[in-house]
């Protein structure tokens, strides 16, 4: 199965203010474990993060690079690693198809992996992730860290269901391997 996971909110911490340097990408307890998990048991992993802060001209895409070889660096030291990161650096104001809840980076991926959206998942913490999952036509999981207890509070829309619900990425993972997803 190829599992696609947001990044932000789901891996790391959120933050209001961008993931600006290695240094702030702080990870959330568990999520490294998860994505071990994943990889041991077979299924491909890959991210799929919006990171309009290149876009908006806080961060540059060397800075970008150095923030993914903290987290690629942290989960090789597990012994695993992630098959790809997509990545979309376009301003809210100037958004592509690639940009969630565009389906883009979700098209990529499945092209990349030669995967079907039915052995598809996405993990993430926004209703932007449902709605890109939605439109490229692949499982949803909703972590309630991040932003994701809110997009719950604030109701799924029911042109989105169904969305599997999972306290984090660990839970998430229990639910993949377990086959207990929407």
């Amino acid at each position: 199965m190829l599992v696609l996971l947001d990044r932000d909110g789901v891996i790391n911490e959120d933050r209001p203010d961008f993931v600006k340097s290695p240094d702030e990408l702080i990870f959330i307890p568990g999520a490294l474990e998860a994505i071990t998990r994943l990889k041991g048991n077979g299924h491909i992993v890959a991210i799929v993060t919006n990171q309009s802060c290149i876009g908006r001209g806080i961060i540059t895409p060397e800075t970008l690079f150095n923030i993914h070889e903290k987290l690629l660096g942290n989960i090789r030291k597990m012994g695993s690693d992630i098959d790809h990161i997509f990545i979309a650096p376009d301003a809210p104001w100037e958004a592509t198809e690639n940009r969630k809840p565009g389906c883009g980076m979700m098209k990529a991926a499945m092209t990349m992996f030669s995967e079907k959206p039915k052995n598809t998942v996405l993990i993430g913490d926004s209703q932007t992730d449902l709605q890109a999952a939605t439109k490229a036509g692949c499982h949803r999981i909703l972590v309630r860290s991040g932003k994701g207890a809110k997009t719950q509070a604030n109701g799924i829309p029911s042109d989105l269901l169904p969305v599997s619900v999972a306290r984090d990425l660990t839970e998430a993972t229990d639910y993949i391997l377990n086959g207990r997803f929407s």
